[in-house]
Formats: C-alpha cells, sequence, structure tokens
C-alpha cells in the first residue's frame, strides 16, 4: 500500500491510498473553494447523560445529485470534484460538511472505489483489504488528535438510511467522547467480570453464539452471526475468534481473511429480497439497504474504563438493514424511538437461517 497525503483548495486534507507503490498523486484541485466553515458544537443531555452534536451547516450539503456531477467521482477534464486525480483505489478526505469539527472532533469520508456503479460487495479482495488498511492507518492517525477519544468506522448504504451520495462510501467520525452505546457495553462488560470474578463477557457471547444455531458463516479467524437478542430484522455482528480492542490490533491472518468473509457476508445480505428466479414474473429488489458499523476500544486511561481495560473490549462490526421483508422497512416507531425498546419483526433465528441459505454460488 501507498500512502499520499495532500491539500484541497480550500486546505482540507486528502489522502490516497494505492495498491501500487509507483502510484503518483501529484494532481493539484483547481476548484475556487474558500475555506470550510463549520459550525459544530457539542451539548450535553444532563438527563441521559449522552452528547448531541449541533451541526447547522449541514443543512446546505450536497443531496443526492445525478452521477454526472458526484463529487465523488474522480476529476475528469472541466469536470472537477473533492478528488483532483483522473483516477483514484481508495481516497480519505475531511467532509466539507461535518458533523464534528476542530474541538469537537473529526469527519472524514472514505471513497471505497472510483466507480460510481460498483458497491463494497463488487470489490475484489485486494481492494477490500486495501479498504481495511484505510480504515486502520486513520484509526491510528485520529486516535492521536488531542480531542478526540473514538473513532468510528461505518458505511451507510441506500437511500432508504438516508445517504445523500449515491458513490460506494463510507466515514469515520472521531468523536471527543466515547459514546453511549460503547459506554453501555463497558458498564455491562465490567459488570460482568466483577461478578464472574474476571470472565469477559465479549468471550462468552461468541462462545454462547457459536454453539447455537445463529451462525451465519465462520472462516478461521472470524465468525459471523445473528446475536440472541438482535434489535434489526436482519443484524449480523462480525467478530475476529482473537479478542482484540481495536484495528490496529489484528494480526497478519485475520487481515488476510478479513476481505473474504466479509464481501461474502455482504453478497448475502443483497440477496436476502432478491426472489428472482429467471422466469416471466421474477421479481428483484433493489440493493439491500445496510448500516456497517465497527466498534472499537475509546482511547483513554484505564481509570475511564470503569473497572476494565481497553484489552477487555472486543473489535467487532455490526451489520445491518432496515428492510424488514421485502418492499417493507422497519421504522422506529413510539416504542424504539420513544423509549429505545426495539421490537424485532424478525426471529432472529430465522434470520440466521434465511442468510445461510442465501450463500453465494
Amino acid at each position: 500500500m501507498k500512502k499520499t497525503s495532500t491539500r484541497l483548495a480550500d486546505g482540507r486534507e486528502l489522502i490516497y491510498y494505492d495498491l501500487r507503490d509507483d502510484a503518483v498523486r501529484d494532481a493539484v484541485d483547481r476548484r475556487p473553494l474558500e475555506r470550510t466553515v463549520t459550525t459544530s458544537e457539542i451539548r450535553r443531555d444532563v438527563l441521559l447523560g449522552d452528547s448531541v452534536a449541533v451541526a447547522s451547516h449541514r443543512q446546505g450539503r450536497t443531496y443526492l445529485p445525478p452521477a454526472d456531477e458526484c463529487p465523488l467521482c474522480p476529476s475528469q477534464g472541466e469536470r472537477l470534484s473533492e478528488i483532483p486525480d483522473s483516477s483514484y483505489d481508495v481516497v480519505v478526505f475531511e467532509n466539507r460538511f461535518p458533523s464534528l469539527a476542530g474541538d469537537s472532533g473529526r469527519c472524514e469520508v472514505v471513497c471505497f472505489t472510483s466507480d460510481h456503479n460498483a458497491s463494497f460487495a463488487d470489490l475484489t479482495e485486494e481492494q477490500a483489504r486495501l479498504v481495511l488498511s484505510a480504515w486502520t492507518d486513520r484509526t491510528a492517525e485520529l486516535s492521536h488528535l488531542p480531542a478526540v477519544e473514538q473513532v468510528f468506522c461505518f458505511e451507510n448504504r441506500g437511500q432508504e438510511i438516508g445517504v445523500t451520495l449515491g458513490h460506494p462510501h463510507g466515514q469515520i467520525y472521531a468523536y471527543p467522547f466515547t459514546t453511549p452505546r460503547t459506554a453501555l457495553m463497558l458498564r455491562s462488560l465490567a459488570a460482568h467480570k466483577e461478578a464472574t470474578g474476571g470472565e469477559n463477557l465479549f468471550d462468552a457471547v461468541v462462545e454462547r453464539e457459536l454453539a447455537d444455531e445463529r451462525v451465519v458463516l465462520e472462516g478461521e479467524h472470524w465468525v459471523a452471526f445473528v446475536p440472541y437478542a438482535a434489535h434489526w430484522p436482519y443484524e449480523v455482528h462480525l467478530y475476529p475468534r482473537r479478542r482484540v480492542p481495536d484495528l490496529l490490533a489484528l494480526d497478519e491472518e485475520a487481515r488476510t481473511e478479513f476481505p473474504k468473509v466479509y464481501l461474502e457476508l455482504l453478497r448475502r445480505f443483497d440477496r436476502i429480497f432478491d426472489r428472482r428466479d429467471g422466469g416471466k414474473n421474477s421479481v428483484g429488489e433493489p440493493p439491500t439497504p445496510y448500516i456497517a458499523a465497527w466498534h472499537q476500544a475509546p482511547f483513554g486511561t484505564p481509570a475511564d474504563f470503569e473497572g476494565v481495560t481497553r484489552d477487555d473490549f472486543a473489535l467487532h462490526l455490526e451489520l445491518f438493514t432496515i428492510r424488514r421483508t421485502s418492499g417493507k422497512l422497519k421504522f422506529l416507531a413510539g416504542s424504539e424511538s420513544g423509549m429505545n425498546v426495539f421490537i424485532n419483526d424478525v426471529p432472529p433465528e430465522a434470520a440466521a437461517r434465511r442468510l445461510r441459505e442465501v450463500a453465494s454460488s
């Protein structure tokens, strides 16, 4: 992998990640951009104990432009985009409309491929490995920023999810605090460790799932399963078999196997609702909308983790779709949105069985 860092016309950082070591990245951003001005602010909710980012400048962000005006495609001739070069493998750059900025953290965009019509599932294993390398590198770099406490790599796909750009891409949020969901995991982890005399809760969960009927697929170094108490109709958790706190700690064997396992998982997601049989009345669903979210341990001192250390945390990826059946979405209504109590329409065992059935040929 070759890494080349440069600057866009408004001063934002852009980084090329190339498969070839001889790649030359010297294209200049020719757009007449003024420096980005953001109004991101973190406000603390004293009743719930969590934080809200207020970012009014995001109201003016680009929204579903036509393909020939996509800002994530490479620049071609006089059609200038966020990527100055005419081609790329993987690119990461500071978001022009960040939810977090300055002392409030940082937001980055990760372009998985220059092919506008592709998806992550269309990548080769070599390309997917390069994305993993980019995620890992950005986690390392962002963790050194004074304002950053947790790094979150994720992908939103599909208009149903709320994406504003159709190009295959993800994002990285570098938060100035430990996120509420992670804080809940840490509290459960600490309580279980104390109650059992030192047992790790993540290890116990993975061991239980491996012995049950919700396993979707297994590799030598990774395992994917629908969790016992899945919140979403189709939700899969992907864990490395050797517990590590973050992407930085993955060993070479796990990095090598990850692309094969993850691409297979994404391709199965794309086939869940596909009812095409080749006949006149075949019905093909649009691509499955999903969120893919990496959970990594926060960066901080052991005292921040309420009786557990960073090494007690388990890196894992959570992949889920808001589609509950063909042509129907799972909406977060009264119970979910008002009380944060999820009601799942699909039994986790049935979801796991369906995901095993749609194994790609």
